[in-house]
């Protein structure tokens, strides 16, 4: 059975989420270091894990398999989840693709490098009404291919 895992800490779409959730009637599974306010629903399950780096990019990682799909803006996380075979979006709705992981990881690698040596002061692009719309989209597309992937696996 799919299950849609949320890395939930920062995500801005945690609501767009649980929609697409109910909708295709998945659990979807927040993943947290600390208590959050969620939504009421049955599709809607809390994970709080323990504090300290990393804690909830391993637990994801550990227990998204092929025909889940992963919600995170971490590169390394994306990556496990890719290679334990989970389809993977980021919160802006571009997906981590396995034959684009090398270079995702040495770009997210050269950027903290450039913010470390002080060359790079801001962050990222500010998260927009499209990125919003994009990930609604998209998420729809990869949970109907998780759901295939899922059945044709058992």
């Amino acid at each position: 059975m799919t299950k849609l895992y949320v890395d939930a800490d920062a995500c801005p779409v945690k609501d767009e989420a649980l929609k697409v959730g109910e909708r295709h009637k998945v659990p979807v599974i927040y993943v947290s270091n600390a208590w959050m306010r969620l939504p009421d629903s049955p599709y809607c399950e809390r994970k709080i894990v323990p504090e300290g780096l990393d804690e909830a990019d391993n637990w994801i990682a550990d227990n998204a398999t092929k025909g889940d799909v992963v919600v995170t803006a971490d590169v390394p996380l994306a990556s496990r989840c890719v290679d334990a075979g989970a389809l993977v979006l980021a919160p802006n709705g571009k997906p981590f693709r396995e034959d684009a992981m090398g270079m995702r990881l040495a770009m997210r690698d050269l950027s903290t490098h450039l913010r470390e040596a002080g060359a790079i002061r801001e962050g990222g692009p500010s998260f927009t009404k499209a990125d919003r719309s994009r990930f609604l989209n998209q998420l729809e597309t990869t949970m109907r291919a998780a759901k295939r992937v899922a059945e044709g696996s058992s």
